[in-house]
């Protein structure tokens, strides 16, 4: 869908069908385990929800398409919840291809 680079980052989203989920690689992220990214339609209100259930919040950033806040299981999954509140950056980068 688009290979972007910017401020020190290489980003590319693969479609792997028709629809989500997409495959996001990015080389700034460390770690060897993937990230799964799931929207939701107010961040801080899941935050809030999960902070209710015993979750521990870690890092949260803003990227271009808006807010993102992660999340480390007991068993060391990564997750991170993402609210798409600029959803017309990722038209943007649709098709781009620097490199």
């Amino acid at each position: 869908m688009f290979a972007v680079e910017g401020m020190g980052a290489r980003v590319a989203m693969l479609e792997l069908a028709s629809g989500p989920p997409h495959l996001l690689l990015a080389d700034h992220v460390e770690g060897d385990r993937p990230i799964l990214i799931y929207r939701v339609a107010n961040l801080q209100k899941a935050m809030k929800d999960l902070a209710g259930r015993g979750w521990q919040r870690g890092l949260t950033i803003e990227i271009p398409p808006g807010p993102v806040c992660s999340f480390t299981t007991p068993g060391g999954h990564r997750l991170a919840l993402f609210e798409a509140a600029r959803p017309e950056v990722l038209r943007h980068f649709e098709g781009r291809k620097d490199f």
